[in-house]
């Protein structure tokens, strides 16, 4: 459940701007389509694009809800589960100066994706408070 979030994340980041217009026109899928690559690693890209929807989702106010807090140690968990303190290992990672490319990827992918649909994607975040 919770990589399947992931991998919305990270396509609706990298896929929003070019789509956001069409999208806007079509209808919803009834279907969901399970996005999982063959192996269980994530890639720095994808870690990348959590560091910045975190950054993204605390100024828009969602780290002050306990839901959002849960989901998103949830999220980071379940995208670094060899890790004690995944969310600190996270913001270790994210300081270190091979990841900044990763990082600003991350950024220009989510200016691109808009406002509302980094919110909304903060506003998924919330629900992932469940053990899943």
């Amino acid at each position: 459940m919770i990589k399947s979030i992931t991998h919305k994340l990270i396509i609706g980041l990298l896929c929003g701007s070019s789509l956001g217009i069409s999208l806007a026109y079509a209808e919803a899928p009834t279907e969901k389509i399970e996005v999982t690559s063959e192996h269980n690693e994530t890639t720095p890209e994808e870690l990348a694009a959590i560091v910045v929807l975190s950054q993204l989702c605390t100024s828009y106010g969602f780290n002050k809800d306990p839901n959002y807090q849960t989901g998103y140690a949830a999220l980071v968990k379940e995208n670094m589960p060899d890790e004690k303190d995944p969310i600190q290992a996270l913001e270790q990672r994210a300081k270190q100066q091979d990841f900044q490319k990763y990082i600003i990827e991350a950024q220009n992918d989510a200016k691109k994706a808009g406002e509302q649909q980094n919110k909304d994607i903060c506003g998924e975040i919330s629900t992932l408070n469940k053990d899943s």
